[in-house]
């Protein structure tokens, strides 16, 4: 087959082979050789931003800095000025790769990367995916990601997934029909492997159970699923493996930065210590040690473009205790900080607590398709769920003995039932809301 992803990357002006090379380097490196790279690299990003980057200049307030705990950190507010205050000297709009986060986290911003960072983001995935059997070239994906719904935005979309060798299948509409149809193009293409976000992608699974079909008995070329952007539940993975008879991969990245982590064929989510250094920080910014939870906060070790240095992805995690520099294994991602909720006694509890909570009792009888939470005021959630039928007393009557157990007594629950959850505008669905301030 033609290699189209390719010679689109290197059309586009990124220098795949060198991205590739350098990678290869990196990975061969000893863990001491590795812990002297990083090291570097990170005196050598941070120099180059201080000389040729206003916006980091004045971020830090000086161009020079002594110690790496020193640097300040950098949030997504810190990033909702316009672009051109925020490219370093040297780079223009034209000459960058230039793209705009999801906004899932609430604080969207466009970015930049020059185009050798970007080549090595593509080095980095082309890599990772290669762990098992997948060619960019070649190999033929499902997708299951939102679309732009304007025309011009549309086109240029599927003109992308033609080039990227990818069937997309838009997840703004999941009902049963949608859901069929998917299907039948299953039973048409010969796709080698899934990627997407994981509520649609469990949606997906939850239908083929309902049918008692399993995926590869009609699609017998897949091999494998990548699910992303959107917590993966065990219990979904369960649901996964068994609906689809391929291996569920978890895979955990950013698009201003890269792949964070990718489950390795060990089946630990090993984090990218190659293009990135991650640090798992406290509330007073200090490393936590391992096993411990904390901030997540990333460098882009190769990113000339636009500064991500100590850069406060909003998320919350914990990297196992037998991490190394070389090899950090990300043991839990707990959730993003803006979704915690405050009780009313004063208690702070992730928000995933109430999704773990409610999910386990409301599925039971797989009735429930998928469901939301939101905080609307201190002692108040809404829950809006997509069902077949209504919950009946008795669910409602577990889930708040459930939550009086684990959080306190005391707290309102309103159960609203709909047709179908609202979707953010890339596709994604927010588990957990709270608006209280």
């Amino acid at each position: 087959m033609f290699p189209l992803f390719d010679l689109t990357l290197k059309f586009n002006g990124f220098p795949m082979k060198e991205a590739k090379s350098e990678l290869q380097k990196i990975i061969a490196l000893s863990e001491v050789d590795h812990e002297i790279f990083i090291e570097n690299k990170k005196q050598q990003i941070v120099a180059f931003h201080l000389q040729n980057n206003a916006f980091f200049q004045n971020l830090v307030g000086s161009k020079k800095f002594k110690n790496w705990n020193d640097l300040p950190i950098l949030n997504k507010k810190n990033l909702q000025s316009p672009l051109l205050e925020r490219l370093s000297k040297g780079y223009s709009l034209k000459k960058s790769y230039i793209n705009k986060t999801s906004g899932s986290s609430g604080t969207p911003f466009i970015f930049a990367k020059d185009k050798y960072c970007h080549a090595m983001t593509w080095a980095s995935n082309i890599y990772r995916f290669g762990w098992y059997g997948i060619d960019f070239n070649t190999s033929y994906q499902a997708r299951f990601y939102g679309i732009p719904l304007d025309y011009i935005g549309n086109i240029k979309e599927r003109i992308k997934d033609f080039l990227s060798h990818r069937f997309r299948f838009s997840v703004f509409d999941l009902s049963d029909e949608v859901l069929e149809k998917m299907l039948k193009t299953f039973q048409r293409e010969k796709f080698d492997y899934i990627n997407g976000y994981t509520s649609s992608i469990v949606l997906f699974a939850k239908y083929l159970q309902k049918k008692n079909i399993v995926l590869t008995a009609i699609c017998p070329t897949l091999k494998v699923c990548m699910v992303t952007s959107e917590m993966l539940f065990e219990d979904d993975k369960i649901l996964l493996e068994k609906q689809f008879g391929i291996r569920i991969i978890n895979e955990y990245g950013a698009s201003e930065l890269d792949l964070i982590a990718f489950q390795n064929t060990d089946g630990e989510w090993q984090v990218n210590a190659e293009t990135l250094f991650v640090e798992i920080l406290d509330e007073n910014n200090q490393a936590v040690p391992n096993g411990t939870s904390g901030r997540i906060v990333i460098t882009s070790l190769f990113n000339k473009a636009h500064p991500f240095i100590r850069y406060d992805i909003g998320d919350i995690g914990i990297l196992d205790e037998k991490s190394t520099l070389q090899k950090p294994i990300l043991k839990k991602l707990i959730g993003r900080t803006n979704d915690i909720a405050i009780l009313p006694s004063g208690k702070k509890a992730p928000g995933l607590t109430f999704y773990y909570i409610t999910k386990s009792i409301i599925e039971d009888d797989g009735n429930v398709k998928e469901f939301v939470i939101k905080q609307t005021k201190i002692d108040t959630f809404e829950i809006e769920y997509v069902s077949e039928t209504e919950l009946n007393s008795a669910q409602i009557q577990k889930i708040e003995k459930a939550i009086m157990l684990y959080l306190e007594s005391d707290l309102v629950f309103i159960f609203d039932k709909k047709d179908k959850l609202e979707r953010n505008k890339s596709g994604k669905l927010k588990q957990f809301v709270s608006f209280v301030k």
